[in-house]
């Protein structure tokens, strides 16, 4: 009786566990990991693998990416080294917007974008790696300047 009871407890927990495993990650577990090489290297191959086509091997960018293509109507991939915009964003912002794309990140109904959404491709924490991996190649300035734009967003939540 008492190991039927404590079977089903953990069985319990371990539905509990599992249910969160396709949401975003909390606030606080959205912790880039800047300084790790396992996830640094993580981050890397995934890049290579899946955004490099578009964002650069050398992250950038597409030409004229601030320019919305004549034919599309779309904007070319941006550059995600100091001379784009992405260390402009806090992170969560940046895990949304891989993850579910940047019409429902930015909740644009109408926002057509050749940004792929990565759920159901990456998991989180992949997401998480390619992140920190872009993180780390940002010079000093840059990366200080985007902690400083996490932190704001982090107190306003």
């Amino acid at each position: 009786m008492v190991r039927q009871a404590l079977a089903a407890a953990a069985s319990a927990l371990l539905l509990l566990v599992l249910a969160g495993c396709d949401k975003a990650p909390a606030r606080s577990a959205l912790n880039l990991a800047t300084d790790d090489p396992v996830v640094l290297a993580t981050g890397q191959r995934i890049y290579s693998a899946q955004c490099a086509a578009c964002h650069g091997a050398q992250l950038q960018g597409q030409p004229n990416w601030r320019e919305r293509d004549a034919g599309t109507g779309r904007l070319p991939a941006p550059p995600h080294d100091a001379a784009g915009h992405t260390w402009h964003h806090p992170d969560e912002v940046l895990f949304n917007i891989t993850k579910y794309g940047v019409a429902q990140a930015a909740q644009l109904k109408d926002y057509d974008s050749a940004m792929p959404a990565y759920e159901g491709v990456l998991t989180d924490a992949e997401i998480v790696a390619v992140l920190s991996w872009i993180k780390s190649r940002w010079p000093p300035e840059i990366r200080r300047q985007q902690d400083e734009v996490d932190a704001a967003a982090r107190q306003r939540k």
